[in-house]
């Protein structure tokens, strides 16, 4: 992060905590599972700010409406009201959006900034724990370095959330996390409060080519045994340690012992074990499923896998035969998570066509997700959601701006689990806000102002809200140290 605007915030204005009421309220009201439980938890605290109204532009709030010459009102970190000809509290920052659009903060529901960081170099290459098929033990975000410079260009691209995920090279690759993009040292002061965990898999050729000359799989077929076997233990480990009725302060003596696990009234049945305590949560719906999966006969296996073992898919990735299955993804409440037009580049990415994400966005219940997988993707998500527009124009599918923004904000948002916090322009949710200068789907558009709860982190007419992290300080226009 750039020293003078880490000065200038800390001179002044004061930092204010901001905590997902949701989470806090389920929290007080029953115990977190001991699956959930996190001794990494966020420390993250929201920039504190003035109120600020946006005045008189073309609002997409992220809930399918467009309202023109409309207003927006923050306030202490959240959205206060959305519409027209809205009252100015005395002490508001007044901006004028007339011309300009404002949406939902985007989110990017599959990221690897930070784990396979610029520079791409060998020692960034944190993503994979290819040591093994099945790493459910490891968590992305361990992985995160918060200098990378790839989160202030996405900034800039007006994305304020990510899930950042390990790679695609094992069956079960480990958990993901999701984060506020906000300058950090820490990636705990970047986690997003109360965000679920999402667990990444794989299938297909990725897993076949780096495990086929490893000992297996070498096969789809080995694939899927390889997912049974795991989670066949994980449903033996979570019957061996379903709690008894016991006071919740034993059940986290249970968790923070790491021990045996064993308690008068607690059967633990053994020692923790990291990789079971991940899939068990799974199973349980603590932690939310994330698979990399091209084929569409691949995605019912994958369904049916799911259904054996009692755990529900949250989002199926890159999916390029997603159009094959967009009914089935409807009724089952999955979401895909897809490229705008991305095909052909290995063999189970044949069968892509550019329609994709437009079949899957008006199938019934469907939930459509435009994502990056790339550090330079995810600075233009807008510009990719405006691919799926014309290219679904051109086969007689009219969709508009205020269906289309939901890509890149309300279904990513509902896949991490983090709806009810963020992805719409609705009062009460966290002020994660774009200002952009015109219509977003047009390839002339900029974010112009990103606001992260409320506070101005991104101005594109102001260097000194530009953030720049430590790693660049210093960096010249070659590319050399000064």
């Amino acid at each position: 992060m750039q020293r003078s605007f880490v000065v200038a915030l800390a001179a002044t204005v004061m930092i204010t905590p901001v905590v997902a009421p949701a989470a806090a309220d389920a929290a007080s009201a029953k115990p977190v599972s001991r699956f959930a439980q996190d001794p990494y938890a966020s420390t993250y605290r929201a920039v504190g700010s003035p109120a600020v109204l946006i005045r008189d532009a073309t609002v997409l709030t992220g809930t399918g409406t467009r309202l023109d010459d409309a207003d927006v009102l923050m306030r202490d970190g959240r959205i206060v009201a959305v519409g027209r000809d809205l009252d100015a509290p005395a002490d508001a920052v007044q901006v004028d959006g007339r011309g300009k659009w404002v949406t939902p903060g985007l989110i990017d529901v599959h990221s690897h900034l930070g784990v396979y960081p610029s520079p791409g170099a060998s020692a960034h290459s944190d993503g994979n724990e290819a040591t093994a098929p099945t790493t459910p033990n490891v968590w992305a975000e361990h992985s995160v370095w918060p200098q990378d410079p790839g989160f202030a260009t996405a900034l800039a691209g007006g994305v304020t959330s990510m899930q950042v995920l390990p790679g695609s090279a094992n069956l079960i690759g480990g958990r993901g996390v999701t984060l506020k993009n906000v300058p950090a040292t820490t990636y705990q002061s970047m986690k997003f409060p109360g965000a679920p965990w999402g667990l990444k898999m794989a299938c297909g050729e990725n897993p076949k080519r780096v495990y086929g000359q490893k000992g297996g799989p070498s096969t789809r077929m080995g694939n899927v045994a390889g997912y049974r076997a795991a989670f066949i233990d994980a449903s033996e480990y979570l019957k061996k340690n379903k709690p008894r009725s016991a006071p919740a302060a034993a059940k986290r003596r249970w968790w923070q012992s790491g021990s045996d696990g064993k308690d008068s009234s607690n059967d633990s049945g053994g020692k923790r074990d990291l990789k079971m305590d991940t899939l068990a949560g799974a199973i349980n719906g603590d932690i939310l499923v994330h698979i990399h999966c091209y084929r569409a006969d691949e995605m019912t296996t994958m369904i049916d896998l799911a259904k054996e073992f009692g755990f529900r898919i949250s989002a199926f990735h890159h999916g390029v035969e997603a159009y094959k299955i967009a009914d089935r993804l409807g009724q089952e409440n999955i979401c895909g998570a897809l490229w705008a037009d991305w095909w052909g580049f290995k063999m189970e990415a044949f069968d892509g066509i550019q329609e994709n994400i437009a079949l899957v966005d008006r199938a019934r219940n469907g939930c459509a997700i435009v994502h990056s997988d790339s550090d330079e993707g995810i600075q233009r998500l807008n510009q990719e959601a405006a691919k799926v527009m014309a290219n679904a124009q051109r086969v007689g599918i009219d969709i508009p701006p205020e269906r289309a923004v939901r890509w890149i904000t309300a279904n990513p948002a509902k896949s991490m689990g983090i709806l009810d916090q963020t992805g719409t322009l609705e009062a009460g949710k966290m002020a994660d806000v774009v200002l952009w200068n015109g219509n977003p789907f047009s390839v002339y558009a900029k974010a112009e102002q990103v606001y992260i709860d409320g506070a101005r982190l991104y101005d594109r007419n102001d260097a000194s809200r530009q953030p720049v992290s430590d790693f660049m300080l210093g960096q010249g226009l070659e590319g050399g140290v000064k």
